[in-house]
């Protein structure tokens, strides 16, 4: 299947977003389906860190453990999910504007369904995510840009 990939422009420096997107626990602020994200370990995250986050699709709630696979601050990131029946791989991209002062975020993101989670990826989960990611980014950038530095 192919990645769902969404930009935004942020008024913060790729620093700034960096901290707050690859901190899992600001998740539940800007994802409406992310109930619960908990690190299985000491923040701030590097590589092999992981956590667990518990989301709603549909009716469902589904924990899934996440964990850091590669980290490039202030540039990149990527997780993936080590376990549940859908397990996500999010990617992460932010490119300096306007010499640093601002910030394009770049969000993409696939699934891999395991057992009940073959049925669910492309049936509830994508069409969910899809609709999700824009509103997600939209929350994502005012609470950045109307947050203290």
């Amino acid at each position: 299947m192919s990645a769902i990939s969404k930009s935004i422009d942020i008024d913060r420096t790729p620093e700034d977003v960096y901290s707050y997107v690859t901190d899992p626990t600001h998740l539940p602020e800007w994802q409406d389906s992310a109930l619960s994200a908990v690190p299985m370990g000491d923040l701030p995250v590097h590589v092999g860190s992981r956590f667990l986050v518990t989301r709603r699709i549909g009716r469902r709630r589904i924990p899934t453990t996440m964990e850091y696979t590669a980290m490039d601050p202030p540039r990149s990131w990527h997780v993936h999910g080590v376990d549940g029946p859908v397990r996500p791989d999010v990617r992460g991209r932010i490119d300096p504007l306007d010499g640093g002062t601002r910030s394009r975020v770049t969000l993409s993101v696939d699934f891999e369904g395991h057992g009940m989670g073959r049925a669910l990826v492309p049936l509830v989960v994508k069409p969910v995510v899809r609709k999700e990611m824009p509103r997600g980014e939209e929350k994502l950038k005012h609470l950045l840009e109307h947050s203290a530095s």
